[in-house]
């Protein structure tokens, strides 16, 4: 599911933050293909108007969206509700599910017994003459006619290990499901909380623009009264126009960024038409609680799936051994011929036929299905070190990210207001210099923005580590109609 990361990248542009401070990354890099919610999730992972048990099999039954961004403008929309739209809605997740109805048609198909075949044929056909003593018409001629049924039957548990093969298909697909699921809610979640931070941007750079901009008015008095230089005031009327050109690059992201959130919810007409109604700290602000008692045999949607392909390649290997032993055809017939210079003959047939396996064994398939198997091996090992792995990354993300965002929020980010208006103050009376209050103004306008920062960062880490905890089981996959 590499749309997601396609949806999101194009819109990752720079938004600058400052003189000589670089380029500002809006969106995260998103994790693909196809979003599973938790078995028993974090009660902090599941979102309003939804309960732990919406999340088990099927997830919740999804009603239809009442009116969200149906042609309406400025709507507001939460998480739970971008949610609950994108798993009804999004294309590759219904592509997901196009996936389970195929692999269902496999397995009714391997239920399916071969076809009898049947044929009638008509021998030693003579002219006119070919009368006996039952009469001319066709049926008492000396013709031979004999009339067959032919039925093939397989032996040696090939169709039983071809149903195995495709009940594992089965479950692959529905697993695969499961695993789309988990990653569109972790990328639903990150696209919003990455909507909200270009929001956020946009707003401290307003207020820093709002700041400078009374600053210059300030100083236009100021100059008028001959307190200040002509330098001075052109100076802070430069800086406010420039945090003001930063708003309106700041809004335009944003915008873009609620489009990449549409473009998850399968909206088909996005425009970024709908403003958040949840705000970045109260997301931020939320701990994830520790994963409950995994149920038994509770694995990552894509285990459960590299394990039905690892299943599906075994039962292929067993079908590829057992076509080297020939299926017979049975036959089954009657033949007519009428007396001719002796009695009737009409009587009963029965055939049997196989082939010999003199010259093929079928020895390529074998060692194939056996290649294949040390592949789903092989994958299966990759999947579950991959999965831990997730955990352990994204435990140290999130534990690394909150701490950095509770120290901007109760450290810096209150002392740097602090010293912002501090050196206000002073520069409106005469105490401070312009350069003092440029400084202030910008480093508070830079902390303000690592805060909305960080922010993002604990609450798309805390989504990526959710997503690494989801488990589902094999039961789970059972109760899918």
């Amino acid at each position: 599911m590499c749309n997601y990361r396609y949806c999101v990248n194009r819109l990752a542009g720079g938004l600058r933050i400052g003189a000589g401070l670089g380029a500002l990354l809006l969106l995260p890099w998103l994790v693909t293909a196809h979003a599973q919610l938790a078995t028993n999730p974090p009660a902090s992972s599941v979102p309003a108007g939804e309960t732990n048990d919406d999340h088990r099999a099927g997830g919740p039954t999804l009603q239809p969206s009442s009116g969200i961004l149906s042609g309406a403008t400025n709507a507001g929309l939460s998480l739970a509700d971008a949610r609950r739209t994108a798993l009804e809605r999004n294309w590759d997740l219904l592509a997901a599910k196009s996936g389970i109805d195929a692999a269902t048609a496999q397995l009714i198909v391997s239920k399916e017994f071969p076809n009898p075949s049947a044929s009638l044929s008509i021998a030693k056909i003579g002219t006119h003459e070919a009368a006996t003593i039952l009469g001319n018409s066709l049926w008492e001629r000396s013709y031979d006619s004999i009339a067959a049924i032919n039925q093939l039957i397989e032996i040696g548990g090939k169709r039983h290990d071809r149903q195995i093969a495709a009940r594992a298909g089965v479950r692959g697909a529905k697993a695969r499901f499961y695993d789309a699921r988990r990653t569109l809610d972790q990328g639903v979640t990150k696209a919003y909380i990455a909507a909200l931070l270009a929001a956020e941007n946009a707003r401290v750079l307003a207020e820093s623009a709002k700041y400078m901009r009374q600053e210059a008015d300030i100083a236009q008095t100021q100059f008028n009264a001959g307190d200040i230089s002509e330098a001075d005031k052109k100076t802070l009327e430069i800086n406010a126009a420039q945090f003001e050109l930063q708003s309106t690059t700041a809004e335009a992201a944003a915008r873009q960024a609620r489009i990449a959130v549409e473009v998850l919810m399968g909206v088909k007409q996005p425009t970024g038409n709908w403003t958040p109604a949840d705000s970045l700290e109260a997301l931020t602000d939320v701990s994830v609680a520790p994963p409950p008692e995994a149920s038994p045999g509770a694995v990552r949607p894509d285990v459960l799936a590299a394990e039905a392909d690892l299943q599906g390649g075994q039962a292929q290997l067993q079908l590829q051994k057992a076509m080297r032993i020939p299926d017979p055809a049975i036959l089954i017939g009657a033949e007519h011929n009428p007396p001719g210079g002796g009695p009737a003959v009409d009587t009963f047939l029965f055939g049997l036929s196989f082939p010999l396996p003199l010259w093929n064994q079928n020895g390529g398939n074998i060692k194939a299905a056996q290649a294949a198997v040390d592949q789903f091996g092989d994958a299966l090992g990759k999947i579950k070190a991959q999965a831990a792995a997730d955990i352990a990354s994204a435990e140290i993300a999130y534990d690394e990210a909150r701490e950095s965002w509770l120290r901007y929020r109760d450290e810096l980010a209150p002392k740097s207001a602090q010293v912002r208006e501090s050196v206000r103050f002073k520069y409106e009376r005469g105490a401070a210099t312009l350069v003092d209050l440029l400084n202030a103004e910008q480093t508070d306008n830079t902390i303000r923005l690592a805060l909305a920062q960080a922010m993002n960062d604990t609450a798309s880490t805390a989504a990526d580590l959710i997503a690494a905890r989801t488990v589902t089981t094999e039961t789970d996959l059972n109760l899918w109609k």
